[in-house]
């Protein structure tokens, strides 16, 4: 029985759990950390935990937050950014419309081994002074309020235990041990599954069909790189190497329109892929010997009503709630919410009061978690079409480089006084999003879904380029506002030119947009990509 009570305890020590344990051992080098977590090393590579495709906050958290960059460049692969490949029932991926890049962008993100990284960030905050459990299951919870401590009751080797903890943080993933014992779980209305396998070996998909001038596309001509998206309506095929040599397959699905069980074991998944994804079905079947595990999950996007409490108790990661893996904003979000928790636990280590912090970065950790559920909720049925699903990812890419991202690069996360002095931007950004994630669904509605022969290089959109490369950028207040106010004015040039464009062919899609188009110069060379 240990009474004397720790400073936080962490219920999980997996990615979200260690990588907050890590952040406020950084940030309070005296706190007293104790990590309690199911799994023992060495963990499994290659076939561990989904989760694998970081984008451009995570990789920003992990390597300068948490001081993985060495570890990442070196134990994992430098990614060739997202591509998508409208390939549905084709056979050669060179006579669809591709959506990618020709070249790595400035800003770097990684394919990650979950079982490689946890594996390194366990001895990592060892040596930080962490103390990490292994093989602990947690039993019972016991959640103070007021300046009580919380109780925490375990077993271990055949052993029983009690730690006492200041802070409760829960990190314990789906388990969601302080969501379910407090029932915070929320139906957000976005209903999809997920299946997913890993093959020992490569897929190269750079070897898939012998077109010499859709090879000569990409430099160098490492496609298997980016985490491929293979799509069709209703659902979304993903390749992810990772540095094991083995490589991840999964299909996501609209639970609706592609029910779970036509997909829940390894054979249906198989026998569904020969019909949708028989450029990837015949890769797989070839090489079912190297088959190293599957599993699936059912409505794996929820919403939960708390992340912090005043009572000096929070959750992070699949702990609390989930989107989508469509744009691998998982780790995104564990970033976000781990930095609310540290700065919680600045703030009552200076004995200031918990709840209008603890309310300000629930508030503002829910908007933006809204906000990217609308780039997923309703919008499955878009994503095989080859006209709409690529102006989306660039609107839904703008978005996220453009406003969230700049927050988090410029630590303004918990900033009350430049969030609320930025709220009419914040504000319009927001609303221009609810829009255009309707006008889509319009656009979709009529669109005549062409799917043509080229690759649509999103390296040829300046502006897209340039928002990805100027993100490390460091500036002060009124630079970063005024990139904000930018960045707004640019969305609104964006909108308003994607209406004016998909109105070319459907005059009727402009009726109701007067006032997003109504700009001058909206007319830009935005989209010299699709011209």
């Amino acid at each position: 029985m240990n009474h004397t009570p720790h400073d936080a305890v962490i219920l999980g020590g997996g990615l979200a759990g260690l990588s907050l344990a890590m952040q406020l051992k950084r940030e309070y080098p005296d706190m007293d950390i104790v990590v309690l977590e199911r799994h023992t090393r060495p963990l499994p590579e290659a076939a561990f935990k989904v989760g694998e495709s970081t984008v451009e906050i995570a990789a920003h958290y992990f390597a300068d937050t948490l001081g993985l960059l060495d570890h990442l460049e070196s134990a994992h692969i430098r990614k060739f950014g997202f591509r998508f490949f409208f390939s549905e029932g084709r056979d050669d991926l060179a006579d669809v419309t591709e959506l990618g890049v020709s070249a790595v962008l400035p800003t770097p993100s990684y394919q990650i081994d979950r079982g490689i990284l946890e594996n390194y960030m366990r001895e990592e905050a060892l040596r930080r002074g962490i103390d990490v459990r292994e093989g602990v299951v947690v039993r019972h919870l016991d959640i103070g309020s007021g300046d009580e401590p919380h109780t925490v009751r375990a077993s271990a080797h055949g052993g029983e235990s009690e730690l006492r903890a200041r802070w409760l943080l829960d990190a314990s993933g789906r388990a969601g041990l302080m969501r379910r014992k407090l029932d915070l779980t929320r139906d957000n209305g976005h209903h999809a599954n997920a299946v997913w396998f890993r093959i020992d070996e490569r897929l190269a998909i750079d070897g898939w069909c012998d077109d010499g001038e859709w090879k000569e596309r990409c430099e160098p001509p490492e496609r298997w790189r980016s985490t491929n998206h293979l799509v069709g309506p209703g659902y979304w095929a993903w390749l992810i190497p990772l540095s094991s040599g083995a490589h991840s397959v999964g299909i996501v699905a609209d639970a609706a329109m592609h029910p779970l069980d036509t997909m829940n074991t390894f054979d249906k998944a198989l026998t569904w892929l020969w019909e949708h994804q028989p450029v990837v079905a015949r890769q797989v079947e070839a090489r079912k010997d190297k088959l190293l595990d599957f599993a699936f999950f059912r409505h794996f996007s929820y919403g939960c009503s708390r992340m912090y409490s005043s009572d000096r108790w929070a959750l992070t990661g699949e702990a609390g709630a989930f989107l989508d893996p469509f744009y691998s904003p998982g780790s995104d979000f564990i970033a976000i919410s781990n930095t609310y928790i540290t700065q919680l636990v600045g703030i009552d280590r200076r004995g200031e009061a918990l709840g209008p912090h603890a309310r300000l970065f629930e508030r503002l950790f829910f908007s933006f978690y809204d906000s990217t559920l609308r780039m997923y909720r309703g919008q499955y049925n878009l994503f095989g079409d080859p006209e709409v699903l690529p102006i989306k990812v660039i609107w839904d890419y703008a978005y996220y480089w453009g406003v969230l991202c700049q927050i988090v690069f410029q630590n303004r996360l918990g900033d009350a006084a430049f969030i609320s002095r930025m709220g009419p931007e914040l504000s319009a950004s927001t609303e221009l999003n609810i829009q255009m994630q309707a006008f889509f669904q319009r656009w979709h509605a009529v669109s005549e879904k062409r799917n043509r022969k080229l690759m649509l290089d999103q390296r040829d959109l300046t502006w897209f380029a340039d928002m990805n490369r100027t993100l490390h950028d460091v500036l002060d207040d009124d630079a970063l506002a005024a990139r904000l106010d930018n960045n707004v004015n640019m969305m609104r040039l964006l909108a308003a030119g994607i209406i004016e464009r998909a109105a070319i062919d459907h005059p009727a899609l402009m009726e109701g947009n007067d006032h997003l188009v109504d700009i001058e110069g909206a007319r830009t060379k935005l989209f010299d990509l699709v011209a």
